[in-house]
């Protein structure tokens, strides 16, 4: 019956979905399924924080509606966060508006800011929302690639020369989900140069900006000079203070952007739950070392993933940042498409990943890895994941 809505008509079915309904049958079933598809840290938020959310709930008169916008407390927490962070000077007031995680602010731009018709540039593969939300506002996607080399230059190029009408918005998103690819500030400088040259918006998703592995910092757009003359940058306090569930981020940077997704979640939300805003300004402001925690965490279970899986038989690159790994097939296994790929690896070694597919039609051939689950339940992943290979005579080094 949805068929006949016309936005439902224009999202096709969510493919990750599938692989996500076999793994909760499987569980139901008594299956132990060791879980790396979905992206949700096992860790809980520092014990302050929690400690302010249950402090500032207790108040009698914390329960009503809180301000759609953020209120100004945590919006100066975060203008404070990018000045230390990354030296860039923010005014709370216009240039920071507080989203219910990266998703929602993604998604409510993109309701902004879009008219149907309009032309915006997205990665292949790419993080659902980065497409979907402006399928769902009535755009038209045109796909440019993920990697930021060259093609990538000539492919904006291509675009702006040959797509009627020209593109508006131009979203990235580094590090990258799934890819997990990373940018220097010289990328974020030559984007911003083409971007003024070519009058369009840049959206960037920042979501992992803490999570890097190699002793180099992520940076943020807002570093260029002139960034926010064209961009808006969002952030998530999900992965870096253990926060998903509490749906928490932020939008920083043009005044115009600002503005127009400040209206917009006017009219749909009344912002998040006041004594949530307070614990996260706690977060921000407080004591910061969950941060490098984290970071020491998911840096050793990559090591232990890379490694474990690579003598069960399957050789995945070592991710610079984010908490995912983007990994090719088994090359004997090329053909069989991550979808198919995704299925055989939850029924017959009870692991469960993300098929590339998912994240676009570039995607395919890959499957995105979130490390999520202890070292001890890696390791246990990779010999489940050894026997299944050795069952299809894929041969996998000593263990």
């Amino acid at each position: 019956m949805d068929e006949q809505f016309y936005r439902m008509k224009r999202l096709p079915p969510y493919v990750i979905a599938e692989v996500n309904a076999m793994r909760h049958a499987a569980r139901l079933a008594g299956r132990d399924i060791i879980d790396l598809g979905m992206g949700n840290p096992d860790q809980p938020p520092p014990q302050h924080v929690i400690d302010k959310l249950c402090e500032v709930a207790a108040k009698p008169d914390a329960h009503g509606y809180s301000q759609s916008k953020g209120i100004p407390g945590l919006r100066r927490a975060q203008a404070n966060y990018y000045a230390r962070r990354f030296g860039v000077e923010l005014d709370p007031e216009s240039e920071v508006v507080v989203t219910m995680g990266s998703k929602e602010g993604l998604g409510s731009l993109a309701t902004a800011i879009t008219a149907p018709g309009d032309v915006v540039l997205a990665p292949n593969p790419s993080y659902p929302i980065h497409t979907f939300g402006f399928i769902i506002a009535g755009a038209t996607i045109r796909s440019v690639p993920t990697t930021p080399d060259e093609e990538y230059w000539r492919s904006l190029e291509s675009a702006m020369n040959f797509t009627v009408p020209r593109p508006s918005v131009l979203v990235v998103s580094y590090p990258s989900n799934p890819t997990a690819e990373t940018v220097d500030l010289a990328f974020y400088e030559r984007l911003v140069a083409w971007a003024r040259e070519n009058k369009v918006w840049v959206l960037s998703d920042l979501a992992y900006s803490e999570l890097y592995y190699d002793g180099n910092p992520t940076p943020s757009i807002m570093q260029v000079k002139g960034a926010k003359d064209v961009a808006i940058e969002f952030t998530s306090m999900s992965k870096t203070y253990s926060m998903a569930g509490w749906r928490m981020g932020f939008a920083v940077g043009n005044k115009q952007l600002i503005a127009a997704l400040t209206r917009v979640k006017s009219y749909l939300d009344y912002g998040a739950f006041t004594p949530i805003q307070a614990a996260a300004c706690a977060a921000l402001n407080g004591p910061q070392d969950i941060v490098e925690t984290n970071r020491r965490l998911y840096r050793k279970r990559r090591d232990v993933m890379v490694e474990a899986f690579g003598r069960a038989g399957w050789d995945i690159p070592s991710p610079a940042a984010s908490m995912f790994a983007w990994a090719p097939l088994p090359p004997a296994l090329k053909d069989m498409g991550s979808l198919e790929f995704s299925k055989q690896l939850l029924t017959e070694a009870q692991v469960a990943v993300a098929p590339g597919v998912g994240y676009g039609e570039k995607g395919e051939g890959f499957v995105r890895i979130a490390m999520v689950e202890n070292e001890q339940r890696l390791r246990q992943a990779a010999r489940n994941i050894k026997r299944y290979l050795s069952s299809l005579g894929v041969n996998s080094s000593a263990a």
